[in-house]
């Protein structure tokens, strides 16, 4: 079975939802599915964070050596 490609990230499918919840309601605190909604946005965000910087760290610095080397040759 192969992955379905998803049309809008997980992020911004939560991202909408919550501030639909969030457009109908008196009072947003006390509503522990909106509290949930929010908790799991955040996840995805560290997440996507998360995945940037090892991301970045994984690329090295790559910059600073092909920067040299013309210098030196």
């Amino acid at each position: 079975m192969a992955k379905n490609t998803v049309a809008e990230s997980e992020e911004v499918r939560l991202r909408k939802k919550v501030s639909a919840k969030r457009a109908g309601h008196s009072n947003p605190e006390g509503d522990a599915a909106l509290r949930a909604l929010r908790k799991r946005l955040k996840r995805e965000q560290r997440k996507r964070r998360a995945c940037a910087l090892r991301k970045k760290h994984a690329a090295g610095s790559k910059s600073k050596s092909v920067a040299a080397a013309p210098a030196s040759a």
